[in-house]
């Protein structure tokens, strides 16, 4: 991945950086820098400073906090493709005696495994990792706040339970799997567990006043895996075309495409907000975009990634004060001016290179009772059914060696689409999942549940 500001209009250029101008200075931060990634490549990248002379470059490394959770949670789908566990596996099967055994890893993933929020004792962030050196310092005599299974509730020491399971299942620290298994193959050679030159200084900027307070910057020792990371917006950009793409070295296309779909429902007080959780990552609808990534804020440091697949954007954005901005607001906000100003070229229309004659018989208008849909064929021998109407169920299909079709999302992901033909070989009606679609509305001459009354349709006289 290259960086080339050109490839930006200077009129977006110059609204990207006037909002992260902006942030900065109405955010009261000592340094705030930022990236923009479109089309797989880093094409600009902005820092404010309130110190002259020392504007930070894409290599100043800053902490980035609870972002370091999706990259554990690259790490757990690692040993899920790898066949090493399922991510209905209760953690006791893996990692026995923890008194947290009974939440799922997919509710560990997905802040479903009603933890606590934060480890008991002094302060996590601000004290030292050595006060908790076993699991049980993390977790405390009660680690439940809530039914697994129940509801969303964020959760530090969920992540490390994840890291540790990590560990029993590499035989190896969790930092040692982590820079061998995505740093390296990914190229982050700037983002580690600990700070190397140059690297940003954590402040706390009070809030009444225009003066500032060294913030420590503490080794979480067992928690790392929940929030130790530093990184760069050189790496982190790299990282956000990873979320988007997948790379074969690390996660497929599919297993990342799994990290981005909602696993855990909004809290109520995030409702209106349309915010929910994947599996290690965060999902918000805003601005009429969807929107994937994390944030992270360890005291003297705030940062976000946020990344809209379908427009092929995304922001990173780092601070170094503990409060003050909202990288999220601007990490959305430079997703937008993008978006909006440089509109996603299509690729091309291109016909099908070639096409099944059963298969393009399908395509068409279907209903189900009365209501209209369409089948239409797409790439890869895939179909898609949608209601006609544009409300109502509708999913993309795979195409499976038999014949057949596995919905891929909705209402509909991973039922069976299947086509039922007469013994002359032509085609009754679609199964879906024991739905029959017929091609005229309760069609007489195919299989439909109940019958249909023989004497047909009538009006009322």
């Amino acid at each position: 991945m290259t960086t080339s500001q050109e490839e930006l209009l200077p009129a977006t250029r110059r609204a990207l950086l006037h909002r992260l101008a902006v942030a900065q200075a109405e955010g009261r931060a000592p340094s705030m820098v930022a990236a923009v990634v479109r089309d797989g490549r880093a094409v600009w990248h902005g820092a404010r400073t309130s110190v002259d002379g020392q504007v930070p470059d894409e290599d100043v490394q800053y902490r980035i906090g609870s972002i370091t959770k999706t990259f554990t949670a690259v790490l757990v789908l690692r040993l899920r493709d790898a066949g090493l566990l399922h991510l209905g596996d209760r953690l006791e099967k893996h990692l026995p005696g923890t008194g947290a055994g009974e939440a799922t890893v997919a509710e560990l993933l997905a802040h479903t495994s009603g933890l606590a929020a934060e480890s008991p004792g002094p302060w996590w962030e601000r004290s030292p990792g050595s006060l908790r050196p076993e699991l049980a310092d993390v977790l405390g005599d009660q680690p439940f706040l809530h039914p697994a299974g129940r509801r969303f509730h964020y959760s530090n020491p969920g992540y490390t339970l994840l890291g540790a399971l990590v560990e029993r299942l590499r035989g190896a620290p969790w930092e040692e799997v982590l820079r061998r298994e995505v740093l390296e193959p990914l190229g982050l050679d700037r983002t580690a567990a600990q700070p190397s030159a140059p690297h940003a200084g954590g402040w706390a900027v009070h809030p009444w006043a225009d003066v500032m307070l060294p913030e420590p910057a503490e080794d979480l020792g067992r928690m790392a895996p929940a929030g130790q990371l530093w990184s760069t917006t050189k790496d982190l950009a790299r990282f956000a075309v990873f979320l988007a793409r997948g790379d074969d070295r690390v996660l497929s296309a599919q297993t990342v495409r799994e990290m981005r779909a909602p696993a855990a429902p909004a809290e109520a007080a995030d409702v209106a907000g349309g915010v929910a959780y994947g599996l290690g990552l965060q999902i918000q609808h805003r601005d009429g975009r969807l929107l994937v990534g994390h944030s992270g804020s360890l005291p003297g440091f705030l940062a976000n990634l946020t990344l809209s697949v379908a427009d092929d954007v995304a922001a990173v954005v780092l601070a170094n004060c503990t409060s003050g901005p909202l990288p999220a607001t601007v990490g959305a906000d430079l997703v937008r001016i993008v978006a909006d100003a440089e509109p996603r070229i299509p690729e091309p229309w291109r016909p099908l290179p070639e096409v099944d004659p059963a298969v393009l018989e399908l395509a068409g208008q279907w209903y189900w009772g009365t209501y209209a849909f369409v089948l239409r064929l797409t790439t890869g021998g895939g179909v898609s059914l949608e209601p006609l109407s544009g409300k109502g169920r509708g999913a993309r299909f795979r195409a499976l060696e038999d014949g057949t079709w596995i919905g891929l999302e909705g209402y509909y992901a991973g039922e069976l689409l299947r086509p039922v033909r007469r013994a002359d070989g032509s085609v009754s009606h679609l199964d879906l999942g024991s739905f029959v679609f017929t091609r005229q509305p309760y069609d007489e001459t195919a299989e439909v549940p109940g019958g249909v009354d023989p004497e047909g349709w009538r009006g009322i006289g």
